[in-house]
């Protein structure tokens, strides 16, 4: 799973592995280790929103997706979800959770484990 993260905005990209774990399981987990701290950030299947929600607790992020949305996610072809959060101090915050799809540039990462991209040429 990658993170990113810009300004107000966080984002989620899912391979397929990591999105049939999720289905299955309703919880996906990544770690980003530093010398004296880690970062984890996880995403959450729950029965208690509609929405995409996020939360930041210790040094977890973690985006909570409903279980009825998460539910089939791996065999459809909803690519992803997305949501605005109002925060309490007035600003937004940006969520989006996706599949990850092959890259149409060249790129050293694997993406051998990747959504093929919609806009390649067959």
């Amino acid at each position: 799973m990658k993170i990113r993260i810009r300004g107000n905005s966080v984002r989620y990209r899912l391979t397929k592995t990591e999105v049939k774990t999720f289905c299955e399981t309703g919880y996906y987990e990544e770690k980003t280790q530093f010398n004296d701290r880690t970062l984890s950030y996880a995403l959450k299947a729950s029965d208690t929103i509609e929405q995409l929600a996020a939360e930041f607790s210790g040094d977890t992020i973690t985006l909570h997706l409903s279980v009825e949305k998460s539910e089939g996610w791996a065999e459809n072809e909803t690519v992803g979800f997305q949501h605005t959060v109002l925060l309490d101090n007035g600003e937004e915050l940006f969520l989006l959770v996706e599949k990850d799809f092959v890259c149409l540039d060249n790129t050293m990462e694997d993406q051998s484990d990747n959504y093929p991209n919609p806009l390649a040429e067959c």
